[in-house]
């Protein structure tokens, strides 16, 4: 169409003739114009579906197999408690005289991970995560053992008045984060959850393997885990920051590593919702 215009132009401007006669497009043009038309057309949907269209990886394994540590059998619970907010002081104190028993009871095989109250989020909010030395055996262990320890029934009674709601997950590890070890503060955490497209945790692994090489330089990963039981297709990344401002600049500087965009691009459309807490630890708190 620019040429048809330009050449109008320069026969009007040559010839004296002023502006050409309207024109009719050859059948042939029109024919061609709609095929070049249908091809973009085309090419823009295969291109916009190469952002969104992502293919199941064919492997007839279980996702816990494929991307959990190998070396360990430990299985990992996250709860999430919301408080009445005129309770969170009483329900602080409560968790902070019984929880570290469980942790320190050798009989148990468990530990506390960390415990925090979420501070920018969902408000009035705790977060604990627990480890299972041994997977769902050792789960089961503690579980039937701490229905026969009075001290936890009652605390669990006198917990329940105070809440408004409460979920957990049972989550395993990914083989290629960093384990969650107690560390000293002060730090604040961020927890950012992902709920994924069903059918992507392959591919989500397969990123983040490479992407995680990129968040090692303050050593702010704490920890990598998806879901087994509970709202499935999750993935949790527990991250360690100094301050706010800390977070801000630790963050943006990810973005100067030649290969952190690219790996973005590719792993947002993975994701259906995604959630950010930025969270305090309790006194009792392994991770401070």
């Amino acid at each position: 169409m620019a040429t048809r215009v330009l050449l109008r132009r320069s026969l009007g401007g040559a010839g004296g003739l002023g502006r050409a006669g309207p024109r009719l497009p050859a059948r042939g043009s029109l024919a061609l114009r709609g095929l070049a038309s249908s091809t973009n057309r085309a090419g823009e949907d295969s291109w916009l579906k190469s952002l969104f269209v992502r293919k199941v990886d064919p492997r007839k394994d279980a996702h816990s197999n494929l991307l959990a540590k190998k070396e360990t059998s430990s299985l990992y619970k996250i709860q999430f408690h919301n408080v009445k907010p005129e309770y969170l002081d009483a329900y602080n104190k409560l968790c902070q005289e019984v929880l570290p028993k469980i942790h320190e009871e050798k009989h148990y095989p468990c530990a506390l991970v960390g415990t925090w109250n979420t501070w920018y989020g969902e408000q009035d909010q705790a977060v604990h995560l627990w480890r299972y030395e041994g997977g769902y055996p050792a789960l089961t262990e503690v579980m039937n053992k701490l229905r026969q320890n009075k001290e936890f029934t009652e605390f669990r009674k006198e917990r329940g008045n105070m809440l408004l709601s409460r979920k957990n997950q049972l989550l395993l590890e990914f083989s290629f984060w960093n384990e969650p070890v107690p560390r000293e503060g002060p730090n604040i955490y961020e927890l950012r959850s992902y709920q994924l497209r069903p059918g992507t945790m392959i591919e989500w692994g397969n990123y983040w393997a490479r992407a995680i090489r990129f968040r090692q330089d303050n050593n702010e990963a704490v920890g990598g885990f998806f879901s087994q039981i509970g709202q499935l297709y999750m993935v949790h990344h527990l991250w360690a920051y100094k301050d706010l401002q800390s977070r801000e600049d630790t963050r943006n500087s990810a973005w100067n590593k030649h290969g952190w965009d690219e790996l973005v691009y590719y792993t947002v459309p993975l994701i259906q919702e995604m959630e950010s807490r930025i969270m305090i630890p309790l006194k009792i708190s392994p991770l401070q």
